[in-house]
């Protein structure tokens, strides 16, 4: 038995499965998808055949081609890896189907009551497969490097539209009264944790010939206007990597429950609501997941341990799409957004220094509590560091070469070592390239960003509020320029410094949530009690992860500000996304007694 993955149960010398043909019925009432998954194999095999599963109830396994059934069992529960399903096919399979049932607690999908949308009428189904989560919604090898292509028939109530990570192919009336089949086809493989399927009361409005923003109704049109940049974002992303190859980039707003700021489904973006802070200032977002198509989605990690070569490459990427629209203060201040991001993460896992590598270890360990910005902004920073001793212009060619050598493969950080080697003979050993992958914290020779406004604006931060900046000025500052503020300042201040910058910035009505909850984390951190209200509308109703962890740490300062934490929790968790509820369970569990 071969291994390759410590989160899953595929086996590299069985039979790998190469496409699937997948059948949901979406049940709004007991929160289940019903299925049938026809997993197509590389070659005719026969013998063993071990999927991932996890809450998956499973009916029967047969040959489609003779209608044989091949037996089958399930493992014992593992807590991160969910049950084996052991398949034993007879001589010369070429496919295999599997009827089945999900649980209504899989943690891939959330569903959401009519209340929880904006429009109120219908309910809402979405998934979430990354890190390790396809296998609560198919019995599947659920790991990067058993790439599948795929086509899929949803059938939901009338009225409701579906839409997956693929190319739309047709709908129809479904097989069952007051029913709608929608059939969806992704011809390019993928890795399993891409797969994506959302069902809801949903438009579509078009913003170039290879891109279309998809939301509720009452959504719709903040949200062309907020992404109308997308094409030229696009055009930016080609000219670093070279040709994007998905066909289509389409981008779907959800819910605010949605526990990130994006996720990078194919041919279809998930992305937060939160990002309307309807002044175009969040679209970085959007920059982020549009370089997905290239790091990550079109050359992959191969397993959660080498997670780093997706996001390290793909922040770098976004920061240089961003400094192409925005100049080179922008690109600067892009950084010192991250570093706080990073220094926060690396102080969350003081205790645990191995979590700070970027090539990691994660054997018994759930890939989603191992989740933070280090591979993030130390990946980005030593892609930034081999950027600088290469060359610009030598370092573009290569991550263009980099891009064509492993198109639609999956890759280990060894791997990606040798391609550096044979491109850039000796840059890695040249840069300490061993201690930025295998050395926990970040090396001293770390690239640093700087402008003179960055600097201007640290400093004005952290000397608040023994020095106040001048009024005028500050509102003349742009959303990022404020957030650099807001980041520098102390995270406790006097309540009359509070009260002052709330009264001149109108902080506690801002729609940008990135400044919002920066603010709210020191005012709520600081006793500020005229902000409570706002921090219990922001809990109550968003379910970004990166606002929950920071909102709910600041209340753990106090006992009084504890207990609207806890009172806050009890009300608003049965809202938030499986992930959600896991984060903020755990930053409480740290609050003293």
């Amino acid at each position: 038995m071969a291994r390759p993955d410590p989160h899953s149960y595929f086996d590299d010398a069985q039979p790998r499965t190469e496409r699937w043909h997948l059948r949901f019925l979406v049940d709004f009432e007991r929160k289940v998808l019903g299925g049938e998954a026809t997993l197509v194999l590389a070659e005719p095999s026969e013998g063993l055949l071990d999927l991932d599963t996890k809450g998956l109830t499973i009916y029967r396994a047969w040959v489609p081609a003779t209608d044989v059934d091949v037996p089958f069992e399930l493992g014992p529960e593992d807590p991160i890896l969910g049950r084996r399903l052991r398949l034993q096919l007879p001589a010369g399979t070429g496919a295999v189907v599997v009827a089945y049932e999900t649980s209504p607690a899989a943690m891939g999908l959330q569903w959401l009551e009519p209340a929880q949308t904006e429009g109120g009428r219908h309910p809402f189904l979405f998934s979430q497969c990354q890190a390790i989560h396809a296998r609560t919604l198919v019995p599947c090898q659920d790991c990067a490097v058993a790439r599948v292509a795929y086509n899929a028939e949803v059938v939901v109530p009338e009225g409701l539209t579906a839409v997956m990570s693929a190319g739309p192919d047709g709908d129809e009336p479904g097989p069952i009264p007051g029913t709608r089949a929608w059939r969806f086809r992704m011809p390019q493989p993928i890795p399993s944790y891409l797969l994506a399927l959302a069902v809801g009361e949903l438009e579509g409005r078009d913003l170039s010939h290879r891109s279309r923003v998809w939301a509720e109704p009452a959504t719709i049109e903040r949200a062309a206007w907020e992404f109308a940049g997308v094409e030229d974002m696009i055009v930016r992303a080609e000219g670093l990597f070279g040709p994007y190859d998905w066909d289509r980039y389409d981008m779907l707003v959800l819910p605010p429950s949605f526990p990130y700021g994006g996720m990078e489904n194919p041919r279809m973006t998930f992305l937060t609501p939160t990002l309307l802070a309807g002044d175009r200032s969040l679209v970085d977002v959007v920059a982020h997941e549009l370089a997905h198509s290239w790091t990550g989605n079109l050359v992959t990690n191969a397993t959660a341990e080498h997670f780093w070569l997706n996001e390290g490459f793909t922040v770098w990427a976004e920061r240089k799409i961003l400094k192409a629209l925005r100049g080179q203060e922008a690109y600067a201040i892009g950084w010192a957004i991250g570093q706080k991001a990073l220094d926060e993460s690396l102080a969350r896992f003081k205790d645990a220094p191995e979590l700070t590598v970027l090539r990691t270890h994660l054997e018994g360990v759930d890939p989603d509590d191992a989740f933070s910005s280090i591979p993030y902004e130390k990946g980005a920073r030593l892609v930034a560091l081999m950027e600088r001793e290469a060359g610009e212009e030598t370092f573009a060619a290569f991550v263009q070469a980099y891009m064509k050598r492993f198109r639609f493969t999956s890759i280990t950080t060894e791997q990606w070592q040798a391609f550096v080697e044979e491109r850039l003979p000796g840059l890695l050993a040249r840069i300490g390239a061993d201690d930025w992958l295998h050395k926990p914290g970040m090396p001293a020779n770390a690239p640093v960003f700087r402008s003179e406004t960055l600097e201007a604006l640290e400093a004005l931060g952290k000397g608040f509020p023994g020095h106040r900046p001048d009024a005028e000025a500050m509102k003349a500052w742009t959303p990022t320029e404020l957030l650099v503020f807001l980041q520098n300042l102390p995270r406790v201040l006097p309540l009359d410094a509070c009260a002052w910058l709330d009264r001149t910035l109108a902080l506690t009505g801002r729609g940008n949530h990135e400044i919002l909850v920066e603010w709210l984390v020191v005012a709520a951190g600081s006793g500020y009690e005229a902000v409570f209200p706002r921090v219990r509308e922001v809990l109550s109703r968003v379910g970004r992860m990166k606002y929950l962890r920071p909102l709910y740490g600041a209340l753990g300062r106090t006992a009084a500000t504890r207990a609207l934490a806890r009172d806050i929790f009890a009300q608003a968790s049965p809202g938030y996304h499986g992930l959600s509820r896991r984060v903020v369970q755990g930053v409480m569990d740290k609050y003293p007694a």
